[in-house]
């Protein structure tokens, strides 16, 4: 595969602001001339993860992970280091240049990168029929406004889409762009068989007579379609008696691992504005026409706890809108504790006035009003659970208490907190009649069968190695006062660095670099750190401020203490041996003694840095 230009991936760090890339993905706040949010490698309840945008890092204080722009895309979307630099330069504009002038052909690009632009192309050719003056365009466009209730602008927006009951010629346009085999039978738009030979002739549109509905990641990337049935769909349509047939799984697209609506929801999400929670693509979308712009939905899956954890990265709180049927109930009670496991902190959506509400009717006949009617009438989660379990608590006999407070109980061990454990089970106790104390005895009783701990847990902050302790702090010097770099090398002999660990191989091969004056600068490291372990160190230790004020001093300890871990074990050795020395021995005490001495001139003699910072 052609490789990219070093000097375009440092104009490419350069020209990109990583806080733009990394926005779309965690929600950042400023915190000085920083950001900060939660991290994307691992769930955390208080942010822990910062970008610095001026020296173009990030790191994570919980997790330990650390990188630059290219890091942070490869490490995000799964993606090889050619793949992430062209994915960034083709989001914001910057041309990628390889080496001897040639770029990748369309097989040598990942079949990711493929079906992603796959998709897109498809996303406009569905869009382009929909708004054409055809029979198909005509009827779904008044499907659209006339059946729907939705308005032209919103299909613009969503950039709604129209597939035609026979081929409308999605397959044709996708074999004049050259995609690669492998690609077309795997981005889940056609029917091929196994065995076919891949021609126009064999790709059979999975989608006809539908409206395509673009379903997009967390990023805003399409990367699947819902397709709704209407009276268009052709009676030999496989799928035809299904009302919503979604696109199968790709490399792309895991059901359970996106939202609709995320990528729109997550920018408008904040204090006083949870996200809410609803049972279908269009309940979202009629929400969002009407004005309520933090609406997601899954796809036509339960939740998954990949879903919640990507919720919770971006807002702690969720309003849940499911129908108030019995099978909505369910699924209430299946998402309620993954939820609170997740650190989400939730409430239930109910309307006063009426038993059974339909979303997507509800706000088109009332509009955005309806949610302030909703959240008067909403409910706590433990108030949702409890009220599920044990509809009329007044009534109930002890056997149907007992039975209910079973199943909050199994609810409560989810939960890590001790003090939201606690509120819980007071809320609980008052509703289901019974005393605090009573079901604060029953958890304990309940969670020792069940082998629990229930005593919360952390995330531990990862701590650097002892033994690597000097070559990190000596490390952090080169990297910060690069004018320190080469006069070390000239004093630290090579043997004394423990290279078993990454940060003793990384200030054996930067000393090297300065002691032959070809070291390229901080800025320009990428062609001298050779796996994700050595990038991440690095990036960590740029994204770190010194916190010592004399570098040098630092430099002078750390050279006394290599110094000492290097030589102080073979003299210990050498005393032993002399102890236990025996007169038939083949060990010679003469020459013991001579080294002896030449290792303690060694460790008197004075050794230190003298340079100006």
């Amino acid at each position: 595969m052609p490789v990219i230009k070093p000097t375009c991936v440092r104009d490419l760090k350069l020209r990109v602001n990583i806080a733009d890339v990394v926005s779309r993905v965690v929600t950042l706040r400023k915190a000085g001339s920083r950001f900060k949010g939660l991290c994307p490698f691992h769930n955390e309840k208080s942010p822990s993860f910062h970008v610095d945008p001026d020296k173009g890092f990030y790191k994570c204080f919980g997790c330990g992970k650390a990188g630059d722009v290219i890091t942070f895309v490869r490490e995000t979307e799964q993606l090889g280091f050619t793949e992430a630099v062209e994915a960034i330069g083709q989001r914001f504009a910057v041309e990628i240049e390889y080496e001897q002038g040639s770029g990748p052909s369309r097989e040598e690009r990942s079949l990711r990168q493929e079906i992603f632009e796959i998709h897109d192309l498809a996303a406009d050719h569905y869009h382009q029929s929909y708004q054409a003056h055809t029979p198909t365009g005509d009827y779904l466009r008044k499907y659209w406004v006339e059946q729907r209730k939705f308005s032209p602008e919103l299909a613009e927006e969503y950039k709604i889409g129209a597939a035609t009951p026979t081929d409308d010629g999605l397959g044709a346009l996708l074999l004049r762009n050259k995609f690669s085999e492998e690609a077309l039978r795997q981005c889940g738009l056609f029917f091929i068989r196994e065995q076919a030979v891949l021609g126009l002739g064999s790709l059979k549109p999975r989608f006809r007579g539908r409206l395509m509905i673009p379903i997009r990641d967390h990023q805003g990337r399409v990367v699947a379609f819902t397709a709704r049935q209407t009276d268009l769909t052709p009676g030999d349509d496989p799928a035809r008696e299904a009302k919503y047939v979604n696109s199968p799984e790709t490399p792309i697209f895991i059901k359970g691992n996106l939202l609709f609506n995320l990528d729109r929801a997550r920018t408008a999400v904040g204090e006083g504005d949870p996200f809410v929670l609803v049972e279908g693509q269009l309940d979202a979308l009629r929400c969002w026409s009407v004005g309520l712009k933090t609406a997601i939905a899954p796809q036509g899956t339960s939740i998954t706890e990949t879903q919640l954890v990507l919720i919770r990265r971006y807002h702690s709180q969720v309003e849940c809108f499911f129908d108030s049927d019995s099978a909505g109930q369910k699924a209430a009670m299946r998402f309620l504790p993954m939820a609170l496991k997740a650190g989400l902190e939730v409430r239930f959506l109910k309307h006063a006035g009426l038993e059974k509400v339909d979303p997507d009717l509800l706000f088109l006949e009332q509009g955005l009003p309806a949610y302030a009617e909703l959240k008067r009438g909403s409910l706590s989660a433990m108030s949702y659970a409890c009220q599920t379990a044990l509809p009329d608590p007044v009534v109930a006999s002890s056997e149907q208490k007992s039975r209910a407070a079973r199943s909050i109980l199994e609810l409560v061990s989810t939960i890590e907190s001790e003090v939201a454990r606690s509120e819980f089970l007071n809320e609980a106790a008052r509703h289901l009649h019974i005393t605090a104390s009573a079901l604060q005895h029953d958890l304990q009783t309940f969670t020792k069968k069940q082998g629990q701990n229930i005593r919360p847990t952390e995330i531990p902050t990862p701590k650097p190695d002892n033994a690597a302790t000097s070559e990190l702090h000596l490390l952090m010097v080169c990297l910060h006062f690069e004018q320190i770099g080469h006069p070390l090398s000239t004093v630290l002999p090579h043997d004394w660095i423990d290279i078993s660990h990454t940060a003793g191989i990384l200030l054996n091969r930067f000393l090297a670099e300065f002691e032959h004056n070809s070291w390229p600068g901080r800025d320009h490291l990428d062609d001298l750190l050779e796996t994700t372990e050595e990038k991440a160190l690095v990036a960590s230790l740029l994204f770190d401020t010194p916190t010592f004020e004399d570098p040098v001093k630092v430099a002078n300890e750390g050279l006394v203490m290599l110094r000492a871990r290097a030589l102080e074990p073979r003299l210990q050795q050498i005393e032993l041996d002399l102890a236990n020395h025996q007169v038939d021995s083949e060990i010679d005490p003469i020459s013991l003694l001579k080294e002896r001495s030449n290792i303690h001139r060694q460790l008197r003699q004075p050794l230190g840095l003298s340079v100006a910072v």
